[in-house]
């Protein structure tokens, strides 16, 4: 596989506050010290084994996660959308990770004395994967940070270096996956264990996605990259995405029902057997014990509204069965009702957003209840706020068995396939070199899932409200794709930001909601043309996002005041 060719920085790391310098010298683990560590696999497995509960990892990454977006909406604007945030005065950028995982790097060596290479790799493969994602999350929170490859002591001089440029930081995350994907094994495993090479693969498509359309479009922008090359990252995506699909490890799961598989997919129990699902986290009562690391409660804060509501923006998004956009549209009925909304359209929509007469609880003796009961307390409580109207169900099983609060054993989804297929079309289409052939194998197999007409090139329908105009009719439509597929599963507010996009989603903009005639009581303020917009009052202006600041996060004064080469992010 083709490597990114990089400098490898002189490691740097972010000062800590002078009260906290002597956390660098504990240990990562109380009982851990690096003369009697590392000595064996296991020993590398145990340590490495906590990676995976540190923040890594969510706890379920398939519902309720696009609030800060123009996906989903709660019952108060968002600070960053609205941009009202402030700059960071006290604190620190968290590097403990960092240290964390270079401490794995410093002093693993000593297993090679004993053991042969095959016998450790596959964590020696996790360890440059967990450094590349934990580099991935300060990259989308500040753009350049500090590259830092081993423990510095406390009085180090590379403790006053500058930040390394946003790309420099990218190619060696791309770097790190690279040796993660060599390292790791290739077999498919149950998902919920370790992670293999293909999950190194998605993460560096992702990756490369984001940097290369972050390059593309914050062009001539405060945000904006040095010696930017988009095209290589969008090459590498595709690269990294293809080489996973013709592994043939994966594919999109089908049962053949288009009308409840994709909604299914988020309310299984076990994925151990799922073609789509790359990795998930189990949980088993039996052998936590309820430990809180190990423990959610997802179907039970999904089985009311409580805040977790989709916007109008992104219901309107889902095409009609004919594959063409609602405007205009004979097959579209309308919004007087949410079921004459839901008719003749992509069956994702009301796979994701729940209407009045979809299975809402199923009772132990077998009775059921439908989702009319919500819609009829809706906006009257704080359980059953629902500023949109428009309920998630993704994600959500009816069956109350599982609704015991903290201690359920939902599985939680991760990582999966479609992300991929995903990410492949889209740096292809980037590149401008896509084909139906391209097509065929990524955006179609998502919509047969479904039974959804596929996208074919040469027939792309004009849609009035596209939100690119400005771009090709392909982009738009592989955005909105993904928009609809990915729904909730917190990828919009990345995208909109990789996208440069908040001038044509946020600026100005309120989330509405569905025709407020549907429900008896409604304490929400109500669009010209009848639409919930529970923002008016408080945002008669729109979403104040500003473009020059708001697309990163400040960086803490009080790191600058101890690093005179630390410069704050644009606006700030």
């Amino acid at each position: 596989m083709k490597k990114y060719c990089i400098i490898i920085i002189v490691p740097v790391i972010l000062l800590l506050s002078a009260c906290n310098k002597n956390f660098l010298d504990r240990r990562p683990l109380d009982a851990t010290t690096s003369d009697v560590f590392f000595e064996t696999p296991d020993q590398m497995r145990t340590y490495i084994n906590t990676f995976y509960n540190s923040g890594n990892f969510p706890k379920y990454a398939n519902h309720g996660s696009d609030y800060e977006s123009d996906n989903q909406v709660t019952n108060t604007p968002n600070q960053r959308l609205q941009g009202t945030r402030t700059v960071t005065t006290s604190g620190t950028i968290s590097f403990t990770d960092v240290r964390r995982i270079n401490f794995f790097f410093d002093n693993y060596h000593r297993v090679e004395k004993k053991y042969t290479i095959d016998q450790y790799q596959q964590y020696l493969g996790e360890a440059y994967f967990f450094r590349a994602l934990i580099y991935f999350k300060l990259l989308q929170s500040y753009g350049a940070i500090q590259i830092v490859t081993k423990e510095l002591s406390v009085d180090a001089p590379e403790l006053q270096n500058p930040r390394d440029p946003r790309n420099a930081v990218a190619d060696f995350i791309i770097d790190q996956l690279d040796s993660a994907a060599l390292y790791l094994t290739a077999d498919k495993t149950s998902g919920a264990g370790r992670i293999n090479r293909w999950i190194a693969l998605l993460i560096q498509s992702r990756v490369a996605l984001y940097e290369g359309t972050w390059e593309k479009y914050h062009a001539g922008t405060d945000f904006g990259v040095e010696n930017a090359n988009p095209d290589a990252y969008f090459t590498k995506a595709a690269e990294a995405a293809g080489a996973v699909m013709d592994g043939n490890v994966y594919n999109v799961y089908s049962t053949g029902n288009p009308q409840s598989d994709y909604k299914n997919l988020f309310a299984l129990m076990d994925y151990a057997t799922n073609s789509e699902m790359m990795f998930w986290r189990k949980y088993d009562n039996n052998l936590t014990g309820g430990d809180a690391d190990f423990t959610n409660d997802r179907f039970y804060r999904m089985r009311t509204p409580t805040n977790r509501t989709i916007t109008k923006q992104l219901a309107d998004a889902y095409l009609c069965t004919d594959g063409r956009p609602i405007a205009g549209n004979g097959l579209f009925h309308g919004y007087n009702t949410l079921a004459l909304e839901a008719e003749n359209r992509d069956p994702r929509f009301y796979q994701t957003i729940a209407t009045p007469d979809q299975v809402w609880k199923i009772q132990a003796n077998g009775s059921t209840e439908n989702w009319s009961g919500a819609y009829a307390q809706l906006n009257t409580a704080a359980d059953y706020n629902a500023p949109s109207g428009y309920i998630i169900q993704k994600g959500y099983n009816p069956n109350l068995v599982y609704h015991v609060q903290q201690y359920e054993e939902s599985p939680g989804i991760i990582y999966r396939y479609a992300e991929v297929l995903l990410n492949y079309a889209e740096a292809k289409a980037e590149l401008g070199t896509l084909i139906q052939t391209d097509i065929n194998k990524s955006i179609k197999l998502l919509r047969d899932r479904v039974g959804m007409p596929n996208l074919v090139l040469s027939d792309i329908a004009t849609d009035p409200n596209w939100e690119f105009p400005d771009l090709s009719p392909v982009i738009n439509e592989i955005r909105r794709e993904r928009r609809v597929e990915l729904a909730a599963e917190g990828f919009r507010w990345n995208d909109i930001a990789r996208w440069a996009a908040a001038d044509e989603l946020i600026v100005g903009t309120r989330p509405k909601g569905f025709k407020a005639s549907q429900v008896a009581k409604n304490p929400f303020p109500v669009d010209g043309a009848g639409f919930l917009d529970p923002f008016q009052k408080s945002l008669p202006s729109g979403y104040g996002f500003k473009l020059d600041r708001d697309y990163l996060n400040s960086i803490p004064e009080s790191e600058i005041l101890l690093n005179d080469n630390l410069k704050q992010n644009p606006g700030w």
